[in-house]
């Protein structure tokens, strides 16, 4: 007989949506239970994500760095790997230490962890497989579903699951090979992909749409590929792989598209072309909830499925796939099954690709606006013209506005440069109070500093900024 539990609130998945829904939850005094399949807390974003390519990323920036100082004068031996040690690192002192910190916070908090795929018998009811075989049976008042995302790869493509890896594979280190083929130009393929060559592989993209980054700015995304154009073997775009075969030395890949190789041989192939909502598996249909056509679970503004106790958070929510995108939709959740007026309306999610340089936006994008329409005006401040970035020797930054040309409301924020990822939150706060181009501009930055391009290109849209030599008239709207 399966042992049989009782719980207010029930959490399925303890990922940046699940946990923080199991510990928000508990701070206002509700019984929780929280169920993941993975030993670990934290989900794929902690343990195969973006916590351990950061760490990578991290590593591979100052290879770069170090290798740099030579043109000033300073000189180091060529980096030596020690796999074993950096896999350690990632995983001992990042990762686990993370983990860690998360099983400590449940337990402080006195929420029940349970390991074990759960299914919904009903819309109260869940059954949880443990690993032991042992089977328990939970009733909840509420649930709040979180169950992440899986990367996807296509049947025809899976001929060799050592030699053809998915992101979770890549960032396990399982060797350093001497070519790598990543399919795929998007944040995934471009930030592991740098981790390779960094370590040392020959590194060729191939994406099959015009450009690298698709989703975002071409002015952003300029700098990026003509740094990475150097550092890879080759970028491959408006290509197509038509077909995969085993071959003594690793993988023959056949391409198709206009002035590119018929095959490229490597010994590792990386599939980065996108993920889908890990919702197959837990009956959600028994519990009356609904998905839609690819896979993504129908929510309401409260994050509530169409049965109404039942939440929904994270990727397979719905785009964008994004860890702080889950954390902000747990609050709502909660919030909303609380009876607060909670609602899920931003007005900007920030997304940042971790490359370096880094590309960071917010809010309406330049690409976005022009195919909408939308009245605006676009300003943008060159790091050739910051201190900061003189004294880092890394110019090829940019800082970019989106303004309404009547009002000066900040509509969007672009960045490309060193640290644009943790600048952007700037630009953030700046669309969700409703800024004007004035409020950034009278806002004192610290100097040298490379967040005193948002302040300088406020200034254009007032017809000069200090440190740019222009004529002082006012940017012509769009």
């Amino acid at each position: 007989m399966a042992e049989t539990k009782s719980t207010q609130l029930l959490v399925i998945g303890a990922g940046p949506g699940g946990y923080p829904a199991a510990f928000q939850a508990a701070d206002h005094g509700l019984s929780v239970t929280l169920v993941e399949e993975d030993s670990h807390l934290g989900g794929v974003c902690l343990n195969r994500g973006c916590i351990p390519s950061k760490a990578l990323l991290h590593v591979s920036r100052l290879i770069h760095e170090v290798r740099a100082l030579a043109a000033h004068g300073v000189r180091y031996d060529g980096p030596q790997i020690d796999l074993e040690r950096l896999r350690a690192f990632v995983q001992q002192q990042v990762v686990n230490r993370l983990n860690t910190g998360i099983s400590q916070l449940a337990k402080a908090r006195g929420v029940t962890v349970l390991t074990g795929h759960a299914t919904f018998q009903d819309p109260h009811t869940v059954l949880v497989q443990r690993p032991s075989g042992e089977e328990v049976v939970i009733r909840f008042e509420y649930a709040i579903v979180a169950p992440g995302s899986v990367p996807v790869i296509p049947r025809n493509w899976n001929i060799d699951p050592e030699r053809i890896w998915d992101s979770t594979a890549a960032l396990q280190l399982p060797l350093i090979p001497n070519r790598l083929l990543v399919i795929g130009g998007g944040y995934i393929g471009l930030e592991i992909g740098s981790v390779y060559a960094a370590l040392g592989s020959r590194v060729t993209v191939v994406e099959a749409l015009e450009g690298i980054l698709p989703q975002a700015d071409r002015d952003l995304v300029a700098p990026l590929e003509k740094r990475l154009r150097q550092q890879f073997a080759a970028i491959y775009t408006q290509t197509r792989v038509a077909g995969m075969e085993k071959s003594p030395e690793g993988i023959v890949v056949t391409l198709e598209g206009r002035d590119v190789p018929a095959q490229v041989e490597c010994e590792r192939v990386l599939v980065a072309v996108g993920r889908r909502p890990n919702t197959t598996g837990l009956a959600l249909e028994k519990a009356g909830v609904k998905v839609d056509e690819r896979g993504y679970i129908v929510v309401d503004e409260q994050r509530r499925t169409t049965t109404r106790h039942i939440f929904a958070v994270g990727d397979a929510a719905g785009e964008p796939g994004l860890a702080h995108k889950a954390t902000a939709e747990a609050r709502v959740a909660v919030e909303a099954l609380l009876g607060e007026p909670a609602a899920w309306q931003p007005r900007a999610i920030p997304a940042v690709i971790f490359t370096d340089p880094e590309i960071a936006w917010a809010g309406l994008t330049q690409r976005e606006a022009e195919a909408a329409g939308i009245p605006h005006t676009v300003l943008k401040f060159p790091w050739v013209a910051s201190g900061r970035a003189v004294t880092l020797d890394r110019t090829e930054g940019l800082t970019k506005l989106i303004i309404d040309p009547d009002s000066q409301r900040i509509l969007g924020v672009g960045m490309v440069g060193v640290g644009a990822g943790d600048m952007i939150a700037e630009g953030v706060l700046a669309i969700e109070m409703g800024a004007v181009a004035r409020d950034l501009l009278e806002t004192i930055h610290p100097h040298p500093t490379l967040s005193e391009t948002f302040m300088e290109c406020a200034e254009l849209a007032y017809g000069s900024s200090v440190h740019l030599a222009r004529p002082t008239v006012r940017p012509k709207s769009n």
